[in-house]
This record gives C-alpha cells, structure tokens and sequence, in this order.
C-alpha cells in the first residue's frame, strides 16, 4: 500500500514521578563481582508455579527487606535484562561459550548472572536458548540457580517476546495462537483473554514469568514496517478492550505483561530497528488516537510498559526519543497516567536509541528518564559501569536508583517469584502444548478469518466442484516449530477436508518474488487444477506478486486469494481474485483456520480491525473497520 497522501486527512478519518525509595545507603565499591563457578542445574521437579494475587503488603514488605540488604552493585545488576547464549546454564555449546565470552568475559549463562548480579534475562532463539519445553524449563532453572546462589539471592525475572502471530520465539510443541491483528478481526475479549492466559500458563510452566506482550500500538498507518499485524487494529477503543483482556489473561496466569511501545508505535513509516521514526500527531491527536489503549493497559494493572526509541514533539520536543525523554516517561507516562510499574526500554541495540548517544550514555540517559529495566545493551561492559559511575558521581542519586529496584523486586514478588522461582518437568508435561490448548486456539482462529470479496459466490469451494487444488504464492519464514511453509500447512490441511491439492511456493514474499520463471511454473501448474489458492504479503505496485495474481487469474480458473499478514493487499489486486481472505499470520493455527473457512466447514466471522484504502488513491476507503462477509 502507498502511504496516505495527508496524514491529516487520515487522522481526522480514522503517578507520581519516583515512587517512594528506601532511604540512601552506603554505596559499595568495586566492578561487578568475579564469576562465580558453573553450578549444578536445579533439581528436575519441584512445586508447580504459584499464581499470586496483586501485590499485597507483604510483598512491598520483602521487597524493601531485600533492597536493603542489596550493595551497589547488586542493585544495578538488578536494572538489566539480557540474552545470554546456550541452551545449557552451565554446559553451553563450544560455540555459544565462546559467543558468552566474547559479549560478557565468562563462557556460560550462570556465570553471566552471577558476574553481573542480573535482574533479567530474556530468551530468543538467536542466542540458542530455545529447543524444547523440557529443555527451557532446565533453562530456566539453572538460572535461577545461579541467582538464587549469588550474593543478593534474588530470583531473575525470565522474560521472552511471545506476541504470537507472527512475534513468536517459542513455537510448537507449546501452542501457537492467533496473533493480535487476528484477534482485532474476531474481536472478542473473552478470546483475547482466553488466548493469553493460555500463553502465559504454558511460559511460567516453562520458567517465562514475564512476556513482551500486548502490542499497544493502535496501527494508524497502513505503511507502518514494524507494527502491521502486531497491532489489535486502527480503533483505539477496540484495540484498548482487547490489550486490557491481555493483560488479565497474562497476569491471571502468573506472568507479567507488558504493554508497548508507549507512547505509541502505530503511525510511522520508518522500523525504529534501523533508524529513528518521528511521530507527528498532535497532542489531542495522542489522546485520541495513541492513549486509550495505554490508559486501559495501566486501568487493567498492567505489570510492565515498554518504551518506543521514537521522536514525539509533541510530547517533548527535544531531539531524542521517547525512551531517553523524561517529560514523556516521567511526565506523561508517571505523573500524567499515574503508573508506577516497572517501565521497560526497548533493545538498547536497535538503532533508534543509539543515533545520537554512545552504548555507555544511553542507560544512565534512560534511568534519568524514569526508566526502571534496561534491556539487552550492546556493549554491557560500558553500560554497567557507566551506570555506576553516574550514581558514585551522585548524577543519579541511590535513591533514584533504589526506587526503579525496588519496583523491580515489587514485580517479582507479586508474580510468586520469592515463593517459587522454580518450574518442573511435570509442570511442563501438564501444560505446555496441550490438547484442550490447541483445541481453544483452534476456535479462536474459526472466528478471525476475514472475507473480504467473494464475487459470484465463488466460496466455499466444495470438493465435488474443485477437488483439485493449487496452493501457490508465498512462503514467508514461520516461528520456530510450525508445521512447515504455509502453502504446504493450506494443502495438507484442505487434503484432509476432502480436496486434493497441491502446494507451489514462489518465493518468501520479498521485492523480487516471484521470478518471472515461477510465475509461468504456478500457470502450468494452475491449468490442470480447478481452482487456484494464491498466497500473497506486503504487495505493492512493484511487487512480481501482482503479476502472478493476475497471470493466475487469466488462465480462467477460479481464483481464491489468502492474503497472510496486513489485508491491505487486495487494494493492489484490483478484481482479478474471484475472491479475496485475510487471515493476519501465517502459522499453523491461522492457515488452519482459513481451509475450514474456504471449505465451508466455518462461516467466516472476522471483521476488518483496520480499513483497506485504494492503492491509487489512499484517500478513499475501499473496505472500511467492520466489513466482513459471510456464507
């Protein structure tokens, strides 16, 4: 999709500062703590995860009691989140030892935790930390090991970005959900609640106890690069509904949520991954357009908000981003909002926050602006120290400090993290990826699949007529663990509803696919089928994948388009399609879901969370929030 010509025009169309710290004490001296020796992994059963209630006094009470005890260095440590390598604790692969090694001075996760007393650690697949449940939970344990074993014997706050869709570290055998834009199409609070308290209870089986989920975002700009399906959709009411169902869903479950990325990603053009993206709303336009979901987020209790490394003028119109902006985070977030969660940044390594700061500058910039978790800076070395500095040089006072540890440690007390910082093999087997879970997912997804056209009545397609079946188009790369490509999950799928298809991949749906090579592959092949499912994402009016819609189209055989991420393509595929789906992601479950619906086994339910506009003419709406046809 093009980029509205007025931003305008399609905006007009569409607590206190610190909390309370615990008086000042004598600060330590000395660089972090030498590693401490590879520990043994803990005991492979222990009680199953508790599931608190909100803080309650007590809570307040021992997190106080464990700040002060706490030196200086043990109260910085407590600042940071960070992706360590290794599946193992304390037997890491040679050549994540050597990765740990290299970033942090020591070659294992247990050593890292103890050398630098964390606070934090986040899991991702790159860092090799993810192979199967039973194995994250060993994870997780060996970990908490080396931190209950350490100095300060503070358990970690073990965190992971499982926004599901197409935002999903930690895939099958745990269960796969629709993602957000999915569950804007069906928009149903009682799913959104029920999707994430199903992930939350199998990431704390797992030793997960705080997930970089709902995506707040309200996705104001159909050429947004970072949001898209992330986003609930472009009604900030609607979105504000189901980010506060999350949040419930979530922490009901045992594990923190975290609402980003505040004060609002939805609007812009640029992925603040590798630049630094500027949003133009006025501030009555934020209140409008940006808040409501944050507003909810914090009205429903949320545990944890994560910033945006973005320019927000209008809220400070100094030169750097939000993350860095004490008038945002501070100001608006704290005073004006009234939270007094933990406030989390975004990486400190994506190149939004780093144009303008050196690594080392950046969190004690962060820290002043009120931020409480800093998380995965690229060089820790001079992250660490020059936060120590800033507070020995009395830049951030120790009572600044104690106020974002304390809220911190409040955070890990209230999620059962003091009582029982442990998962078991047993927990895992009773929870993780479990047939009644996959069952509700299932459901879920029956209610998201969107139809958008459908002309002459082409669907649902029936076996009698169509039996046989192209599935062609993209294949884009799906979360770890899925069934496999989604042209191949849509064939074996409508295979067992009766139908004999054929999968076609063109390609991952990048600028240059499909060649023109696979392109005359997919017609030959169309033309002894009787139908043709075409895949498409992100077309645009340079893609090779308008091409293969229309040469598919052209050969006279009826056309069923499933566009897998942003709906917006159909604008750039005019009426060759005989009819046109949304299902907002790619994995197994949504792919799934949309055969049923093709088949007529379901009745297409979803709603367009977000308004499709003409390609040639952003101005006008072709379908607007709400449409949605049925059978």
């Amino acid at each position: 999709m093009h980029k509205p010509t007025s931003r305008r025009a399609l905006l007009a169309a569409a607590t206190a500062a610190v909390a309370t710290a615990c008086s000042p004490r004598t600060l330590s001296s000395g660089s972090p703590a030498t590693s401490a020796s590879a520990s043994p992994s803990a005991p492979s059963t222990s009680p199953p995860a508790h599931r608190p209630a909100p803080t309650r006094p007590s809570d307040r009470d021992r997190a106080a009691d464990l700040l002060g005890r706490m030196t200086l260095d043990q109260k910085i440590g407590q600042l940071f989140v960070l992706s360590v390598y290794g599946h193992s604790a304390t037997a890491p692969d040679p050549a994540d030892a050597a990765a740990n090694a290299e970033k942090y001075g020591v070659g294992s996760a247990a050593e890292v935790v103890a050398r630098y007393h964390l606070g934090g650690i986040m899991y991702t697949e790159w860092a090799h930390n993810i192979r199967g449940p039973r194995q994250i939970a060993a994870l997780s344990n060996g970990l908490q090991k080396a931190a209950l074993d350490g100095s300060a014997g503070v358990p970690l706050l073990i965190a992971t970005d499982q926004e599901h869709g197409m935002v999903a570290r930690i895939g099958a055998p745990a269960t796969l959900l629709p993602g957000a834009m999915a569950l804007g199409a069906g928009g149903s609070v009682p799913d959104a609640r029920a999707a994430a308290r199903i992930a939350g209870a199998e990431l704390a089986a797992l030793g997960v106890r705080q997930d970089y989920a709902p995506d707040a975002d309200v996705n104001v700009d159909p050429a947004n690069p970072v949001i898209g399906i992330r986003s609930f959709g472009a009604d900030p009411e609607a979105v504000a509904r189901l980010v506060a169902a999350q949040v419930q869903g979530y922490q009901g479950a045992g594990v923190a949520a975290t609402a980003k990325h505040f004060p609002g990603h939805g609007d812009t053009s640029v992925d603040s991954h590798v630049g630094l993206p500027t949003i133009t709303h006025s501030r009555k336009e934020w209140e409008r357009l940006d808040a409501p979901p944050f507003r909810a987020a914090i009205a429903a209790g949320i545990d944890s908000v994560m910033t945006a490394h973005l320019l927000f003028p209008a809220l400070d119109p100094a030169d750097d981003p939000a993350t860095l902006s004490r008038p945002i985070i501070t100001g608006v977030l704290r005073d004006e909002l009234g939270y007094d969660g933990v406030v989390i940044t975004d990486s400190l390594g994506m190149r939004g926050v780093r144009e303008k700061y050196g690594d080392g500058r950046v969190p004690v910039l962060a820290l002043k602006a009120g931020v409480d978790q800093l998380l995965t800076p690229p060089d820790l070395p001079a992250a660490w120290n020059s936060v120590r500095t800033a507070v020995r040089k009395g830049e951030i006072s120790e009572a600044r400090l104690d106020a974002s540890v304390l809220r911190v440690l409040r955070l890990k007390a209230r999620r059962g993290l003091l009582d029982e910082p442990y998962t078991s093999d047993r927990e895992v087997d009773r929870t993780v990826g479990t047939r009644a879970h996959a069952a509700t997912a299932a459901r879920i997804a029956d209610r998201t699949t969107t139809l958008i056209t459908n002309r002459g009545g082409l669907l649902p397609l029936s076996p009698r007529r169509h039996r046989r079946l192209l599935v062609v188009g993209v294949d884009p790369a799906a979360p770890t663990g899925t069934g496999g490509p989604p042209t191949a999950v849509l064939a074996r799928a409508l295979g067992g509803l009766g139908f004999t298809a054929k999968a076609l991949s063109t390609g991952t749906g990048g600028a240059p696919d499909p060649s023109p090579g696979r392109i005359d592959e997919a017609v030959a092949a169309a033309r002894e089928r009787d139908a043709v499912i075409v895949l498409t994402r992100d077309v645009d009016a340079g893609s090779g994948q308008r091409r293969l819609v229309s040469e598919l189209s052209a050969t006279g055989m009826p056309v069923v388009h499933l566009a897998v991420k942003d709906p917006y393509d159909i604008a750039q595929l005019g009426n060759d399609p005989g009819a046109s789906l949304a299902t907002y992601g790619w994995t197994d479950v949504e792919v799934r879901a949309a055969a049923r619906v093709i088949a007529g086994k379901r009745d297409p339910r979803g709603r367009l969370p977000v308004a499709v506009r003409r390609a040639d003419a952003p101005h006008r709406v072709l379908y607007p929030i709400g449409h949605g046809l049925s059978y």
